[in-house]
């Protein structure tokens, strides 16, 4: 057959444009009142966002949580919308939620390098700090998930992968590697039906990467179904014709005729 190697996923390019661009902590306030009558006072709430252009219509608003790090969905605000509605909070970004960002971030790399080179009590101990600080890092859960792979936990990694269902944040396209990277990592550990879900989940953020319709051919292969594994590496030639992989894929299921 051919080499027993699968393809990573298209990496996104990010392409910075011209012009300064929004980005840092923002507050909006809320006035609300509260009882009747004589006694009827008015409280302001406040709450506090990282927001990020995301390009010249929008800024891309997310809120903290309790440990004052961004989490959960960024809501995309119309650029008119923000600026008459967010205010500014540089000491606050800069003095406790910045360097709570660098520091999740920090223990997140340090988690998948430990990950990496096989250290994976490490690693398992910084992704699950990771998540004591932000329990919906999509880097973290998948992080978490695929160590708990490696060492042959499948029921662990089970519950972590019904987890990333339900983080909305996990399908950003910017995702789409992290979801092919489980699949090589649960076709290689015979989780070959995980490994199906999780490509066909990839292909919902890209349906136009030939790498990962080759890996979910393999997947598929594995699995016995040839017809589905076909499928998927005529899709691979269509969209790169001269993917070679695909090609001696398609040569050698020939041969098994």
């Amino acid at each position: 057959m051919t080499e027993d190697h699968d393809k990573q996923a298209h990496a996104p390019v990010h392409r910075p444009e011209g012009g300064r661009r929004i980005k840092g902590l923002f507050s909006t306030q809320t006035v609300e009142k509260v009882g009747t009558g004589t006694t009827q006072r008015k409280t302001i709430s406040k709450m506090y966002w990282f927001c990020a252009q995301t390009d010249d219509q929008s800024v891309g608003v997310q809120a903290l949580n309790k440990n004052m790090v961004p989490a959960g969905t960024v809501t995309p605000v119309p650029v008119e919308d923000f600026l008459a509605r967010y205010n500014p909070e540089p000491e606050m970004y800069l003095k406790t939620v910045y360097p709570k960002m660098q520091e999740l971030s920090s223990t997140v790399s340090r988690a998948e390098e430990s990950r990496q080179r096989g250290a994976l009590y490490s690693a398992q101990f910084d992704f699950e700090n990771a998540l004591a600080v932000d329990e919906e890092n999509v880097r973290a859960n998948f992080g978490l998930g695929l160590t708990y792979v490696e060492r042959g936990e499948s029921a662990k990694a089970q519950d972590i992968l019904g987890r990333i269902v339900g983080l909305e944040a996990a399908f950003a396209p910017e995702h789409k590697h992290l979801f092919n990277e489980f699949g090589i990592s649960l076709r290689k550990s015979r989780m070959i039906d995980q490994s199906i879900e999780y490509y066909t989940r990839a292909l919902t953020l890209s349906t136009t990467d030939e790498n990962l319709h080759y890996n979910v051919a393999r997947a598929f292969y594995d699995k016995g179904d040839l017809e589905k594994c076909r499928e998927h590496l005529a899709e691979a030639l269509r969209l790169n014709p001269d993917h070679e992989e695909a090609k001696r894929f398609v040569e050698f299921l020939d041969t098994k005729k």
